[in-house]
């Protein structure tokens, strides 16, 4: 018997193969195109590489345990993504015990910042990446689920199990944090 060669295959009709046709060791190709990018962006949240490999499996082993109740409402990245993000905010809030109300609180900023004026790609990539270190890990989430991987705010409110009115208060607030400390750290970019 032939082994067919699914390398090409996308990864929606993989997933219809696994779930549907029950070839589960299909799963391995969905792993090896993911594995990485997956660990980088737990790496983003927690800076520590053998813990952000250990994510990435745990993240793609719940993706796989998930996998039938995928719905492809939207792409499989995205949808992996969205885990990804839980898996490390939810992680973050218990080892720092974060919890955002309060932080915003500890961290105000001005009221007097006008975002209009502002363009963000403006900023030096290297400065802005220094910035997104500093703020809240929900925030920094929130922006690179925005701006990175182009998620909708349904999508990004599920994730972050907050209204899509939430998403958009704290997606302003996050972009004018940046702009805030951006120009305060770097007042002559």
């Amino acid at each position: 018997m032939q082994r067919e060669n699914h390398s090409k295959t996308s990864d929606e009709e993989l997933i219809r193969l696994i779930v549907h046709e029950n070839k589960t060791s299909l799963f391995e190709l969905l792993y090896r195109r993911y594995f990485n990018k997956v660990m980088d962006k737990c790496y983003s949240f927690i800076k520590d590489k053998q813990q952000a490999e250990d994510f990435a499996n745990d993240i793609l082993t719940r993706a796989y345990e998930k996998l039938p109740g995928f719905k492809g409402n939207s792409s499989f990245s995205s949808w992996l993504y969205s885990i990804t993000y839980n898996y490390s905010i939810d992680y973050l809030r218990l080892k720092k015990k974060l919890h955002y109300p309060n932080w915003n609180k500890q961290n105000e900023i001005p009221d007097i910042i006008d975002e209009s004026e502002t363009d963000l790609e403006d900023f030096k990539y290297e400065n802005l990446l220094a910035i997104l270190e500093i703020i809240h890990p929900e925030e920094k989430a929130l922006l690179l689920m925005k701006y990175q991987d182009n998620l909708s705010g349904k999508l990004i409110a599920e994730t972050l199990r907050i209204t899509e009115d939430a998403v958009k208060m704290r997606l302003k607030r996050a972009r004018t944090r940046v702009i805030y400390l951006y120009k305060k750290t770097h007042p002559k970019d």
